[in-house]
């Protein structure tokens, strides 16, 4: 009954000022997150304590995001759509960020030197994914019709999928032709924790399709 009574009050209220520039805020540190992450992936090692710094900042900025959605969920009885899709929306962006910032972590705590092919391709897809999330939130927002998000969410799923592949097979590499156990302990360490991103951007796709089975 209150969602019903709320998906009708939207109608009477004047356009969201607060929840859909709060997930695009969230959106666009996301993005720039990624692209940290894929620019490190590729900076010889004397310069990437610079990327790793910058990343730690844009981890804060995501937790304070975080921490002002959840604080206006609970302020505001009016929301431009259900209220536990916002909450799932935002949690959601936030493991994003959140494995992101723990592989660049694991590069540094395992002081992972050669940053093999397999790690740079995963670092670019998630930035694909994370620009295809930044386009999904932009959707709620108005800019494009809702049923875009369809579109966005398949190139999200399709970018799981490849993700899956290429980290299966850079184990089966790391397995076949290293011997030395510390080696393989921390290139494992990191591609699971970039493929594991992989996994909560489509996380969020899965949210951003139940928005729009509801609204479209």
């Amino acid at each position: 009954m209150a969602n019903t009574i709320n998906k009708i009050l939207q109608f009477l209220v004047p356009k969201d000022k607060k929840f859909i520039p709060l997930l695009q805020s969230a959106a666009t540190n996301l993005v720039e997150v990624s692209v940290k992450l894929d620019e490190l992936s590729n900076a010889p090692k004397k310069e990437r304590e610079a990327f790793f710094n910058k990343m730690n900042e844009l981890d804060i900025e995501s937790d304070k995001i975080i921490r002002e959605i959840n604080l206006e969920l609970s302020r505001n009885f009016l929301t431009p759509f259900d209220r536990e899709d916002i909450h799932a929306l935002n949690i959601a962006i936030g493991d994003v960020v959140d494995y992101l910032i723990d592989s660049a972590n694991r590069m540094n705590f395992y002081q992972v030197e050669d940053i093999t092919k397999s790690i740079k391709k995963l670092t670019e897809i998630n930035v694909e994914a994370c620009k295809l999330i930044q386009k999904g939130i932009d959707c709620l927002a108005g800019s494009k019709k809702l049923t875009h998000i369809a579109v966005v969410c398949k190139k999200i799923n399709e970018l799981e999928v490849k993700a899956d592949k290429i980290h299966d097979k850079a184990i089966a590499d790391i397995f076949e032709k290293e011997t030395d156990a510390k080696i393989i302990i921390k290139y494992k360490e990191v591609l699971f924790s970039l493929e594991t991103a992989t996994d909560k951007s489509k996380a969020v796709a899965n949210v951003l399709e139940s928005v729009m089975v509801k609204y479209s």
